[in-house]
């Protein structure tokens, strides 16, 4: 299943309505949330989900009613143990 990066611009956004929305996120209708990265002070987001397809990722924003200014594909992705395996020559899967 397709990984996805989102961006968002919610300035003012508290912890509090980051909690209040978690239930509606966590039913994961149409896309399977994995991560969120917020910087509270300027409002801005990233979230990482896996859906069959962007289409299924909009329409699980639209459910959610939590708009998004963009959307990308990731091809690659690598965590720190994937990084300290490529300096030490490690072949990677």
């Amino acid at each position: 299943m397709p990984t996805y990066l989102t961006t968002h611009l919610a300035p003012g956004l508290s912890a509090d309505e980051i909690a209040g929305n978690a239930p509606d996120v966590a039913e994961s209708k149409y896309a399977t949330f994995q991560n969120l990265y917020v910087d509270m002070y300027s409002g801005f987001l990233v979230t990482i989900y896996q859906a069959d397809s962007r289409e299924d990722l909009e329409r699980e924003f639209e459910r959610v009613g939590f708009p998004f200014d963009e959307i990308r594909e990731i091809q690659f992705a690598l965590d720190a143990p994937g990084l300290q395996a490529m300096v030490e020559g490690i072949p990677t899967s």
